[in-house]
């Protein structure tokens, strides 16, 4: 069984973008003719019966925004046991309308996500918001979502770029807070940090084409984060859940282990952390 516990296949106008800024390429159709490369490919529903066929059995959709969150919501209620949802505001959003403290509300009382993410800040060169009252506005947003989580008992999908220092600070403020540190792609000494703080490492199709430290598999969450990062040998094409087979198959060799213990591990992980029910059968 596997698990990809962060995609974004809830929403086809995220898929829209991807495809938007990187069309498949025409060098890979020439050889696969038939693998998905049209808008139309990647329907909610289509993408995840992909992913089941190639045995990922849970997802987890991640929201990025007030209303992104929503749809995940819906999507996950239309896959009882197989689709799971996280409410969570981007950093990117932080100047936005829909991070005002009153969409912070008990919304989802009766359909509660299994996180709140992606949440985090984003200090990255060309961010959309760049400068100190961006900074200012994503850290009183971070604050928020992480009060979010402690009142609803709920583990955190962090999102963290050239942002680390600022990151442990406030999170020195915010005691007891379980989560993943998703795409993580900075430096070992921040990721001996992040281990430390008890999170688990999210991993996906970065580690397949650039030099990252990887967190030992006790702490490893395999992701997608499809649309985006696509995993080798697929570069070129627009990622998706089913992928996550390929990135197992990658991490195994890389660690050593079978791709059957890597997906024990890293699904047990998963279910752990976001304490998913067995798929309904």
């Amino acid at each position: 069984m596997l698990i990809d516990t962060h995609c974004h296949i809830h929403d086809l106008d995220t898929f829209k973008f991807a495809l938007s800024r990187q069309p498949v390429s025409q060098k890979f159709l020439k050889k696969n003719p038939d693998f998905p490369h049209e808008l139309a490919d990647f329907d909610p529903d289509k993408i995840l019966a992909r992913a089941v066929k190639n045995g990922v059995e849970q997802v987890i959709c991640v929201g990025t925004s007030h209303q992104d969150s929503l749809r995940a919501r819906d999507f996950a209620a239309k896959h009882p046991g197989t689709v799971f949802w996280s409410y969570g505001i981007h950093p990117d959003e932080a100047e936005s309308d829909e991070a005002s403290d009153a969409l912070f509300s008990s919304e989802f009382a009766n359909e509660t996500p299994v996180a709140i993410g992606e949440v985090g800040l984003d200090y990255r060169a060309g961010a959309p918001r760049p400068g100190v009252t961006a900074r200012a506005a994503q850290i009183k947003l971070f604050e928020a979502m992480l009060d979010l989580a402690i009142k609803h008992d709920l583990p955190l999908i962090f999102h963290v770029r050239d942002a680390f220092d600022d990151f442990f600070a406030i999170l020195n403020n915010f005691k007891d807070v379980t989560g993943v540190v998703h795409s993580f792609s900075d430096t070992p000494a921040n990721l001996k940090k992040s281990l430390g703080r008890g999170f688990y490492i999210g991993v996906n199709g970065l580690a397949t084409f650039a030099d990252i430290p990887l967190p030992p598999t006790d702490r490893l969450l395999l992701e997608t984060d499809a649309p985006f990062l696509t995993p080798k040998p697929f570069r070129g094409t627009i990622n998706e859940a089913a992928r996550i087979k390929d990135i197992c198959a990658y991490i195994s060799r890389v660690k050593g282990v079978s791709e059957q213990e890597m997906a024990q591990t890293t699904t047990e992980n998963a279910k752990k952390l976001f304490r998913l029910q067995h798929p309904i059968v």
